[in-house]
């Protein structure tokens, strides 16, 4: 699992969970200001735009309240799908 951080200012905040969630790898996203977690949002895969309705609002609604926050992204390990090619595929056309 992968986390990263970054500081985002308040007006930034709901556009930047947008495009998280959009990504699709994201497990987890933490809202904290200062060292107090403001809000926590769990992930999973192929969670519905209706779904995420409440969370985007409850989003807006801190983004409207905060002016410097930073965020907390917990990513899904990425799974690498085998692309080597093999040694007798390698060596076929000589």
């Amino acid at each position: 699992m992968q986390i990263e951080q970054f500081k985002i200012e308040g007006d930034r905040l709901l556009a930047e969970v947008k495009r998280l969630v959009a990504e699709g790898n994201v497990r987890r996203i933490t809202i904290k200001q200062g060292d107090h977690t403001v809000a926590e949002f769990p992930l999973t895969v192929g969670v519905a735009g209706a779904v995420l309705a409440p969370w985007l609002a409850a989003v807006g609604a801190i983004a409207a309240l905060v002016t410097d926050c930073t965020v907390v992204v917990e990513r899904s390990a990425k799974s690498e799908p085998d692309t080597q090619p093999s040694a007798s595929a390698a060596g076929a056309g000589h």
